[in-house]
């Protein structure tokens, strides 16, 4: 008896211990970030700031990857501090249950075709004159390994 109700006690502490070791992280998950939707504002602000293009083609109410990099790499303040200076997002989504204006699906559909999207999520670095720096996708390891990620991908095109 004594046996199972310690057992029971160093069970509720390293439950506690756990909860209060990741509650810190989830504290930094409530960043939002400002996606554009429209392409052509995307690259005129890209321009006019002199920053590289995040686009991100997601499928974001049925693609399981696209879901995982939102809640993994996305939803964290990490990643927004790096994105508020250094791109400018642009989302093209594909979603199931939500009907996108007509205009808006062509606009994704034109993008998809234009840059071999094949499937989701696809991250490409742009120039804001729309030439590919770099393709990715989802990558293990939270924000701050995707934002290293991200500049390796932008430094290897200044080469």
């Amino acid at each position: 008896m004594k046996t199972w109700a310690m057992a029971g006690i160093v069970s509720i502490a390293a439950l506690a211990s756990a909860c209060q070791s990741r509650a810190p992280k989830e504290q930094e998950r409530e960043a939002t970030l400002d996606w554009i939707t429209d392409f052509q504002a995307a690259q005129a602000l890209a321009a006019q700031k002199g920053l590289p293009i995040l686009a991100n083609f997601s499928g974001s109410d049925w693609c399981r990857w696209c879901i995982v990099l939102e809640e993994e790499v996305f939803a964290y303040q990490a990643f927004k501090d790096y994105a508020d200076g250094n791109l400018v997002l642009f989302l093209a989504d594909f979603p199931n249950n939500t009907k996108l204006p007509e205009a808006l699906a062509r606009q994704n559909e034109r993008l998809a075709k234009q840059y071999g999207v094949r499937g989701f999520p696809t991250i490409l670095l742009l120039k804001a004159d729309g030439t590919v720096i770099g393709q990715t996708g989802y990558q293990r390891g939270g924000p701050d390994a995707y934002v290293e990620h991200l500049k390796q991908l932008l430094e290897g095109n200044r080469k």
